[in-house]
This record gives structure tokens, C-alpha cells and sequence, in this order.
């Protein structure tokens, strides 16, 4: 099943399974979006859970795989100023250097090739810009051998539960991790904040 079916399938139930559980650690990473009135790059918007904590003076441009998501993300915007996008974050439709900041919520374990996506958000920020993610990786040489097991199945339904951040980041060297602190499950879940140099 692709990626894109499996996101249409899962819209109606995605919100249920999600955002309580997640709700705190999305408003403390939205809480480090800078004061400065800037173009923020929501990747992976998803159905909106971010939109109703987003700090009022950005414009926001949320880009997502799916009509379905985007479709229930749109009620949620309220008076923010916010354009959906439908498309890839792996071939991001958008010029270098174009965003003050991008916020990456729970997507860097959902694409297919993670790095790949990285790669793309640091062509897209601009120098000095900042990068906030929110998502569950392994630590570098971490066995998790259960996560491991499952998931070449659950990676066909959902998402990742083998992604190390530290080889993503790898693969976008212009991007300057600053902050990294656990979230959820023990730490599995992490928020980092990163710059782009």
C-alpha cells in the first residue's frame, strides 16, 4: 500500500490516536518559533493538530502527501495565515532559502526515506533560519530489537520505528542541532531544535 493511501485510509482516525497524547511536546517545540514575524514551512501539517497552537505573526505554509489531511487541517487554521500545499517532502515544491523556519512534527518517521526529506527542508531555510522537529527515533547503535521486528510491516501502514536521527542529520550537514530533549516513551520520542548555517 503507498504512502499516500494508507494516509487517506488513516485521516478520519489519525486525530483520535494522536493528539492528546502528543498535544504538550507540540506546544512546547511551537513555543521556540521565533518572535519575528517570518515564513514557517509546516511539513508533514498532517491534519492541523499544530494549527491551534501556532504563535499569530507568522505565515505559515503547510504542506502535506494528501488531500485527505489537508482537507481536515483547513478547519483548524482559525485567523492563522495559512496555505495548504499539496506535496512531497522529499521534493519540496519550493525555491532555496524561502522559509524563516520549518516545523517537522512526526514526519521524519513517516516518509520513506527520511534523510532525503531532511535533506530538502535545509535547502529550503534560509541561512540563520531555524528547524523544529518533534519525533521518535533510535539512538545511534540502540538494538530495539522488538521496533526493529515490526517494522517492515508497520512502515507500509504508517510509519518508522527504525529511523536514527543521528544519520539523518548526516544528511543535511547545513543544519546545526542546538537543543535535544526527550519527550515521550522514555525518550524515544524527542524534541530538537537545529540552525541553519
Amino acid at each position: 500500500m503507498s504512502l499516500q493511501r494508507s494516509y487517506t485510509l488513516i485521516a478520519p482516525f489519525y486525530d483520535a490516536a494522536i493528539d492528546r497524547a502528543t498535544r504538550a511536546a507540540r506546544q512546547h517545540s511551537l513555543r521556540a518559533l521565533p518572535a519575528q514575524p517570518g515564513r514557517v514551512l509546516l511539513a508533514g501539517v498532517g491534519t492541523g493538530l499544530d494549527l491551534p497552537h501556532l504563535p499569530p505573526q507568522h505565515h505559515y505554509i503547510g504542506l502535506d502527501l494528501t488531500h485527505a489531511m489537508l482537507r481536515r487541517a483547513l478547519p483548524r487554521a482559525g485567523r492563522a495565515d495559512f496555505v495548504p500545499v499539496q506535496g512531497d517532502a522529499q521534493r519540496l515544491p519550493f525555491a532555496d532559502h524561502s522559509f524563516d523556519s520549518a516545523v517537522l512534527h512526526l514526519i521524519l518517521a513517516v516518509v520513506p526515506q527520511p534523510a532525503l526529506c531532511f535533506a530538502e527542508i535545509a535547502r529550503v531555510v534560509r541561512p540563520g533560519g531555524q528547524v523544529l522537529v518533534f519525533d521518535k527515533f533510535l539512538r545511534a547503535g540502540q538494538p530495539a530489537l522488538l521496533r526493529r521486528l515490526v517494522n517492515p510491516l508497520v512502515r507500509r501502514l504508517a510509519t518508522r520505528l527504525d529511523v536514527v536521527f543521528e544519520e539523518v542529520l548526516a544528511a543535511a550537514p547545513d543544519l546545526a542541532l542546538e537543543h535535544d530533549q526527550p519527550a515521550l516513551a522514555g525518550g524515544w520520542f524527542r524534541l530538537l531544535r537545529l540552525r541553519r548555517l
